[in-house]
């Protein structure tokens, strides 16, 4: 079947409807839940509210203490990201640009550490957490200093894998003319290398912005009720009494919308720079 045949396309566009509609359908319910009253949600079923009402986005800050959990996410997934960010370019382009003794083995372990879930890694870094509050007086278990140093262990070795290829592919020949007009290589990787890889940079820091801002299974075990993010912080509407499914709606829909802003807004860096590493 060659793509100019009217059966073709039309298997397209039969295949993307159905598609747009498989995304699209849980994505309204979520819209229209969170306008409806809680009665209005635990009864019959409605595609359209009878009653729309905004009451909901504005309960959501009072049920939970919902700003907290935003900040406390906002904190903790900046930090992440920027550190991420940081110590993976120097790693990166060290990589890239000088052979050393286990180079290559460097790099087949930080790309296995993605093979492992990270369930695995959980207790690890709860019971040295332990330790380093009982030897050091490090408290790590219940902080948001915690939380961040466990979300670089599997943002940072992706976002070295990433920046390796990425700036492998990036000419040395730039580097050279550097040297020649006397840069050491601390300026040429900020002002030659890092403005010509500001795709794969940025596609990086989103990943790492992502991966902390929904993470559920860290956050779970290692926050506090003072420290604890949006995505735990979720769970707070559903208690013993009842289940606020408008407000669930409404605030999942508030939580998500610093990551739809930052992907639409940042989208062509981060198809050039998954494309560009993925490739190399």
């Amino acid at each position: 079947m060659t793509h100019d045949t009217p059966g073709y396309r039309l298997f397209r566009y039969v295949t993307l409807t159905l598609l747009s509609l498989f995304v699209a359908t849980p994505l309204y319910v979520m819209v229209t839940s969170s306008l409806k009253s809680l009665p209005d949600v635990q009864g019959e079923f409605t595609w359209i509210p009878a009653s729309p009402t905004f009451q909901s986005f504005v309960d959501i800050w009072q049920t939970v203490p919902l700003a907290q959990y935003f900040v406390n996410s906002l904190i903790v997934a900046v930090t992440a990201t920027v550190l991420s960010v940081l110590v993976a370019v120097f790693a990166s382009y060290a990589m890239s640009r000088w052979n050393f003794r286990g180079g290559a083995t460097f790099k087949g372990a930080v790309l296995a550490t993605q093979m492992f879930p990270g369930i695995l890694f959980l207790l690890p870094l709860y019971l040295l957490f332990v330790y380093a509050d009982q030897n050091f007086g490090t408290d790590l278990v219940g902080t948001r200093t915690g939380l961040t140093i466990t979300y670089l262990t599997f943002s940072l070795p992706f976002a070295v894998w990433m920046l390796v290829g990425y700036f492998e592919s990036v000419p040395r020949e730039l580097d050279e003319a550097a040297k020649m007009d006397g840069a050491g290589p601390l300026r040429t990787l900020l002002q030659i290398i890092v403005p010509a890889a500001t795709p794969g940079i940025v596609a990086v820091s989103i990943y790492a912005f992502m991966t902390a801002w929904g993470e559920v299974l860290f956050a779970s075990v290692l926050t506090s009720e003072e420290t604890r993010t949006l995505a735990i912080g979720l769970q707070a509407y559903s208690t013993e009494v009842n289940v606020y499914w408008n407000q669930i709606m409404a605030a999942s829909l508030v939580v998500s919308v610093p990551v739809v802003a930052g992907f639409l807004l940042l989208q062509r860096y981060l198809v050039a720079g998954f494309t560009a590493g993925a490739v190399k």
